[in-house]
């Protein structure tokens, strides 16, 4: 098999075979955007993953659907967000972390507000925070989620038990707000 090749599979369309040095297993992954693709590792022939492609035809399926509610739903807040003010989301966001660390007690050094591409927010090891200007985007649970998230992490620096503990306190199920997010991110990230 030659490093890349795409094949039309009937009921899914066309599909990205990629040999991988990394990849231990097949690995499929549907994108928006960018479709589906086939992680192959060097062991598997092309015969197999094509094989193992039809096998899981019936989640690629699901999974394509889910993506075109997201390309649907990402041209919607696409077009919301070029009407976005940027005074006022700033004004927005500044106010609502002001008022979510002093209800919950947290400090904060310094705050940025960003147009960025690829996270919501952030928090460096100094405890400045960078808030995304697109959160004013999103329903006002998520959004608070996401200053809570980066509020918390002026106390706890790491993804670990103690973290989610902490944010669960506040937000109560902070995993499921956490799926919830990536829904709208794959949309307006």
């Amino acid at each position: 098999m030659p490093e890349s090749v795409t094949i039309e599979i009937e009921g899914i369309g066309p599909v990205l075979f990629e040999r991988s040095r990394r990849a231990k297993h097949l690995n499929i992954y549907v994108k928006p955007h960018k479709g589906v693709r086939v992680a192959v590792p060097y062991r598997l022939s092309l015969k197999k993953a094509e094989e193992m492609v039809y096998s899981r035809a019936s989640w690629i399926r699901k999974q394509l659907a889910r993506m075109t509610r997201l390309k649907k739903k990402h041209d919607i807040l696409l077009q919301e967000s070029a009407r976005v003010n940027r005074s006022q989301a700033r004004r927005k966001l500044i106010n609502r972390l002001n008022e979510l660390a002093e209800v919950y007690g947290f400090t904060y050094n310094r705050v940025f507000i960003r147009n960025q591409q690829t996270r919501w927010g952030s928090c460096s090891s100094k405890d400045n925070i960078n808030l995304n200007i697109k959160l004013v985007l999103l329903p006002e649970e998520l959004m608070e989620y996401v200053i809570l998230h980066e509020l918390v992490h002026t106390r706890v620096k790491s993804h670990s038990q103690d973290f989610w503990s902490e944010l669960n306190t506040l937000v109560g199920d902070a995993k499921r707000l956490s799926s919830r997010l990536k829904e709208y991110g794959l949309a307006i990230l």
